[in-house]
């Protein structure tokens, strides 16, 4: 009698694709697929690196920021000092400086009623010295000014008027004695 091949006990009754074992666990195979991703080792490694970075790189951030700071307040007393000047000089009339240490603070004062312009220094650069007052005399030579500002971290800028152009001039070296 013959047998058909598909009743056979040891032929094959699929395709080989389809009698294939699936496994249902990785765990213990050797046989594990590559998958994409960062392990926490790695990530540990890149947030190392980034903390690092920032470690090395802040100080010199604040320290720029300091000096912006600085160089913006002495831009502000100056273009202040020639506004002051150009109202003396077109409005023909007098002004009071008043430079107070106490409330870092430049003042001007007029006699002109409810005139009374105020710059208020940032609370990290300090306006060195005592109160002084300055009379500021149309047609006359301007009295020579010189405002000394200092940073938290002591760096200095000075603002000198000149008596004889009564434009501000700004500048980093050291007031003379």
């Amino acid at each position: 009698m013959a047998m058909s091949p598909t009743s056979s006990l040891t032929a094959l009754t699929d395709s080989p694709a389809a009698t294939a074992s699936t496994p249902t666990s990785l765990a213990g195979s050797s046989m594990r697929r590559p998958q994409a991703g960062v392990t926490l080792v790695e990530m540990l490694v890149v947030v190392a690196i980034v903390a690092i970075i920032t470690g090395i790189s802040f100080p010199a951030m604040s320290s720029g920021l300091e000096s912006i700071r600085l160089k913006s307040a002495s831009d502000s007393v100056g273009s202040f000092l020639n506004a002051a000047m150009n109202r003396v000089d077109r409005r023909q009339e007098v002004l009071e400086l008043v430079l107070d240490p106490k409330q870092n603070q430049l003042v001007l004062l007029s006699t002109e009623p409810g005139f009374r312009h105020t710059l208020q220094l940032p609370q990290s650069i300090a306006l060195l010295g005592e109160e002084r007052h300055f009379m500021l005399m149309p047609g006359g030579a301007p009295p020579r000014v010189t405002i000394t500002l200092s940073s938290s971290k002591g760096r200095h800028k000075l603002i000198r008027l000149d008596p004889i152009t009564g434009v501000p001039a700004v500048s980093d070296e050291a007031a003379p004695l």
